[in-house]
C-alpha cells in the first residue's frame, strides 16, 4: 500500500518550509518512526518521521527545495521490501576450439 507523504503543519502561521535533508534515500528500507526528512521554518527545524515499515519509493521534492504545508513530497510504500539491482550474470568463458 503506497502512502503519501506530505508537509505537516508547524505552526499556526506557517505556510511554508524547506526540505532541509533527507535521511533515508529512495528504495531504502524504513522502520516506523524513523526520520524520512528534516524540514526546517524561521522557527523551529523537525523531523518527519516514516508513518509505517515500509520502503521509501519516491522523493518528489529534493534537499533545500521549498514545499507548501500539506504538500506531496514523498511516497513510501508500506511494508515493501527494498529494491535491490538483480547482479549481472557472469559470462561463462568459451572454451577454445581444438584443432590438433
Amino acid at each position: 500500500m503506497s502512502i503519501e507523504l506530505k508537509v505537516p503543519s508547524v505552526g499556526e502561521s506557517i505556510t511554508e518550509v524547506v526540505l532541509s535533508k533527507w535521511v533515508a534515500q529512495p528504495g531504502e528500507r524504513v522502520q516506523k518512526e524513523q526520520t524520512l526528512v528534516v524540514i526546517e521554518t524561521d522557527k523551529v527545524t523537525v523531523e518527519l518521521p516514516s508513518p509505517a515499515d515500509g520502503v521509501l519509493t519516491k522523493v518528489l521534492k529534493g534537499d533545500g527545495a521549498k514545499a507548501a504545508v500539506g504538500e506531496l513530497i514523498g511516497l513510501l510504500e508500506a511494508g515493501a521490501a527494498p529494491q535491490v539491482a538483480a547482479a549481472p550474470k557472469a559470462a561463462t568463458p568459451k572454451a577454445a576450439a581444438s584443432t590438433a
